[in-house]
C-alpha cells in the first residue's frame, strides 16, 4: 500500500499553489526517472502528494477551454477582486474561491493504476461518497467530467464539483474543486466548464445551511484513500518548500 503525504495549504493564491504543485510533479518525475538506472533493490519509495487548499477568487482556463467563456471584462474582474490564469490541466473554465475544497492529487498512478478513466471516475466518487453522507445523491453525466446532481433530468442537473487535471508520464496533477460555501454569484462571470444550459450548485445551497469545511475535507480525503487504497500521512505545510 502506498503511502501519501496530506498537506492542507489554507486559503492560498492560485498561483503560489500551481507553482507549489509543479514543483511536487517535478520532484515525483525526477525521483521516477532516476529509479529506472536503479536495480529494483536499491530504488527509492515513490512520492504522492494530496494538496487540498481554497483559492482567492480566481478564474481558469484549461489549455482546451475557449476564452470566449470568460464572460468578465478586466474592469469587471478588478471590481470583483479576481484573477483569470491559462494553465496546463485539461477542461474548459471554472472558478475557484473561498469556500470551496479544491484537491490536488499528485500521484506516479504506476504505483496505482495507469488508466486516467479510472483515475477520474475515483475522483467522482470520492465527492459522490461524501455527499452520501449528507443524503444527497450525486451521479455523473456520460459526456461530461465531473459530479452532478439530479445529473438524469437535463432540465434540473446542476453541477457540484469539478474535475480537470493533467497527467504525463503517468504522473499526476491539478485536480477537482467541490464547492462547500462557495459563493456561486461568481460563476456568472463565465460559462462553467463551458456547458451553456446547466447550473452550478454548493452543498450549502443544497442543505440551507453552511457546512464545516474541516468535517467535509475529512470525508473526502478519507474516501480518496478508501479508493485508491492509500495510507494517509500528515505533513505540515513547511514554507521552506515553496521557495527555489
Amino acid at each position: 500500500m502506498q503511502n501519501v503525504i496530506f498537506e492542507d495549504l489554507g486559503l492560498i493564491d492560485y498561483k503560489e499553489a500551481w507553482d507549489y504543485q509543479e514543483k511536487l510533479f517535478n520532484e515525483v518525475v525526477e525521483r521516477k526517472l532516476a529509479n529506472r538506472a536503479l536495480s529494483a533493490d536499491s530504488q527509492i519509495p515513490a512520492k504522492h502528494y494530496l494538496l487540498f487548499c481554497e483559492h482567492l477568487h480566481v478564474y481558469t482556463l484549461g489549455r482546451s477551454g475557449n476564452e470566449e467563456n470568460l464572460l468578465a471584462t478586466p474592469a469587471d474582474l478588478l471590481k470583483k477582486q479576481a484573477t483569470f490564469y491559462k494553465n496546463n490541466r485539461g477542461g474548459d473554465i471554472t472558478y475557484h474561491g473561498p469556500g470551496q475544497i479544491v484537491g490536488y492529487p499528485i500521484f506516479d498512478l504506476d504505483h496505482f493504476f495507469t488508466d486516467i478513466h479510472k483515475y477520474l471516475r475515483y475522483l467522482e466518487e470520492a465527492v459522490i461518497l461524501t455527499l452520501k453522507e449528507y443524503r444527497i445523491e450525486g451521479g455523473r453525466i456520460t459526456q461530461w467530467t465531473g459530479v452532478w446532481l439530479d445529473a438524469d433530468n437535463p432540465m434540473k442537473a446542476r453541477k457540484i464539483c469539478a474535475l480537470g487535471v493533467r497527467c504525463s508520464r503517468w504522473v499526476t496533477m491539478h485536480g477537482f474543486a467541490f464547492n462547500v460555501n462557495t459563493d456561486l454569484s461568481y460563476f456568472g462571470n463565465i460559462v462553467p466548464c463551458g456547458i451553456q444550459d446547466k447550473a452550478v450548485t454548493s452543498l450549502q445551497k443544497e442543505l440551507g445551511r453552511k457546512v464545516d469545511m474541516d468535517e467535509v475535507t475529512e470525508k473526502v480525503k478519507n474516501h480518496l484513500a478508501a479508493l485508491f487504497q492509500f495510507n494517509l500521512i500528515s505533513a505540515e505545510v513547511d514554507s521552506r518548500r515553496f521557495a527555489d
